[in-house]
């Protein structure tokens, strides 16, 4: 079973895909096991619940989403973001929407992948933009 760390990864490298391409998320999943290497007479790689509900639901809920975002990408139009941008932060507003993974270790792990794929400027803009929808969903989370 692969990594969260992995399997956010790779539903980041499947978001942009789908971003660019405008394909259907079950063909863009089909697409990424098909593409994984496989020794010859091995079986397939078993398929990954955790990747795919982390594309499926952030695809699912990517207009309350993006809202969120624009509320905190001060001059930034999402269409106008740099695609890695966008969809690393669509990817980390969908886990602190729905998981119970606290959200400064999601930030931390939307940080890595922004230092991955995109580089330091983006880590900046990420980070700014989830700590402010990281406030605004506390804010809205009534305390115990």
């Amino acid at each position: 079973m692969p990594s969260r760390h992995k399997a956010r990864q790779r539903a980041v490298q499947i978001l942009y895909l789908l971003d660019m391409r405008k394909q259907d998320p079950a063909e863009a999943l089909e697409g990424f096991y098909s593409s994984l290497a496989v020794p010859e007479g091995a079986e397939r790689v078993p398929r990954d619940t955790f990747l795919e509900e982390l594309v499926r639901g952030t695809i699912d809920r990517q207009a309350d989403i993006d809202a969120r975002i624009t509320r905190h990408a001060a001059h930034w139009r999402m269409e106008r973001m740099p695609t890695v941008d966008r969809n690393i932060l669509r990817l980390a507003v969908y886990e602190m929407l729905v998981t119970d993974t606290p959200p400064p270790v999601l930030i931390d792990e939307a940080l890595e992948l922004a230092r991955q794929f995109a580089g330091e400027e983006s880590v900046h803009f990420v980070n700014g933009v989830l700590d402010a929808v990281h406030r605004e969903l506390a804010a809205a989370t009534p305390q115990a």
